[in-house]
């Protein structure tokens, strides 16, 4: 018997004007009624003639595109493709994927960069005011991009690539600061820290900062304990660390924030480093290596660096929080499609990465502002299966346009709830 692998139906065209992205015409709506687009015009340079497009008729696409799930500059044929939901958002003229490739290449080599912090800088300034903490917690970490472009340098981990810093905040995690770096770059820190500052309204402080250790520097140290904030910074091992290290007297057993007990020991004492202003504590981490001939009794070490003013326990388990940074990173690289860069120029490639967190920290802030509670930790991926893959019908009834939901009236629901939010932005 031969099994029939083909169901029963047929394949055929329609008239009818429906978009697969519905909710790609909510989030564009966000972007509009929170002034992303207002910004865009203000900061971004405008064409060289009247016949060229404007900066937002290459943004929109290329957000939309990144948030619907695309990966490549010519995966702006889906968003040229959907005619309805250009209809609904009234996307008229698309520049090609050569022309946007073009405009990458001039903004990241030219003005464009720095233009597109601004707007950036005022998009997490006023989602800041809108979002109801008063104090945040700051995490900074770099990130390796892996890359076969001709100029990528060479990392640490032995491949080629881009080694971006990022900085963004625990209670909303908007990406607060980013540079696009070469593979080989280290440095910079200060700055990561300092740009967290300035985009703080009126009555915000940062709490805390749990940091990585490229931070251990004194001018960071120092620039912390400066603006009041407490710190935990995973410390260098270097010769005056191990000597204070070697001086504990005493070790403890380390328990979990649930009291269980663990194989890692735990001490602290206090320390200085060349160029810091005051003292600070190091907790130290140790646990057994498997003994050799050579080493019969070593162990390996762990140091954060601290001002905190509590337990040596609750350091290590305030530092252990920074672990959800790297959900911030996999969301910019996996699910908007960071780890994916579009050229062989390093200015484009800064640009289209400027976008990506542009991108990102609007869908965190559609999350955070818009979406009912439940959502708010869905990862993209999630989001675009329940909220923005909703087939949608446009059609034009009583001289209005309608959106028709193929979905759930609980659904439709939070599409009006989404709406109504967006317009006190107005």
């Amino acid at each position: 018997m031969i099994k029939q692998a083909q169901l029963k139906f047929k394949l055929g065209l329609t008239a009818d004007e429906i978009t697969p992205r519905a909710g790609l015409a909510v989030y564009t709506e966000f972007l509009r009624g929170f002034g992303v687009k207002d910004l865009i015009d203000k900061y971004m340079p405008l064409p060289g003639s009247n016949r060229g497009y404007r900066a937002w008729n290459y943004i929109e696409p290329l957000m939309l595109m990144q948030y619907g799930g695309g990966r490549h500059i010519e995966d702006l044929r889906e968003i040229a493709e959907d005619k309805a939901l250009r209809k609904l958002i009234g996307l008229e003229g698309l520049p090609s994927a050569s022309a946007t490739g073009d405009w990458f290449r001039r903004m990241g080599n030219g003005g464009g960069l720095e233009r597109l912090g601004r707007v950036i800088d005022e998009t997490n300034s006023k989602a800041l005011r809108n979002h109801g903490a008063s104090e945040y917690t700051l995490w900074s970490d770099p990130t390796l991009i892996e890359s076969g472009k001709a100029e990528a340098k060479m990392s640490y981990m032995g491949f080629k690539g881009y080694r971006p810093i990022i900085t963004a905040f625990k209670e909303l995690p908007v990406i607060a600061y980013h540079e696009f770096r070469d593979g080989n770059a280290m440095g910079g820190t200060k700055e990561a820290v300092e740009a967290a500052y300035r985009i703080l309204p009126e009555g915000k402080r940062i709490r805390h900062a749990s940091l990585d250790s490229e931070f251990y520097t004194a001018d960071v140290i120092n620039l912390l304990m400066k603006k009041g904030t407490t710190f935990a910074i995973a410390a260098d091992k270097d010769a005056a660390v191990m000597e204070a290290i070697r001086s504990l007297a005493y070790w403890g057993q380390l328990k979990t924030e649930d009291g269980i007990m663990t194989d890692r020991e735990i001490g602290e004492t206090l320390h200085t480093m060349n160029g810091t202003e005051k003292a600070f504590r190091l907790v130290v981490l140790r646990w057994r290596k498997e003994a050799t001939l050579f080493e019969p009794e070593s162990y390996c070490y762990h140091v954060i660096a601290t001002s905190l003013e509590c337990t040596a326990e609750k350091v290590v388990w305030e530092y252990n929080g920074r672990g959800q940074m790297e959900n911030v990173i996999k969301e910019l690289k996996g699910g908007i499609g960071m780890e994916s860069l579009p050229s062989g120029d390093f200015g484009a490639n800064a640009f289209w990465f400027a976008l990506g967190v542009l991108t990102y920290n609007t869908f965190v802030l559609q999350k955070e502002l818009l979406l009912p509670e439940e959502y708010k930790r869905k990862t993209i991926e999630t989001l675009r299966w329940s909220v923005v893959g909703i087939a949608g019908k446009v059609v034009r009834h009583g001289r209005r346009l309608w959106l028709l939901l193929a979905t759930t009236c609980e659904k439709l629901g939070i599409y009006h709830q989404m709406r109504k939010r967006c317009m006190a932005f107005g």
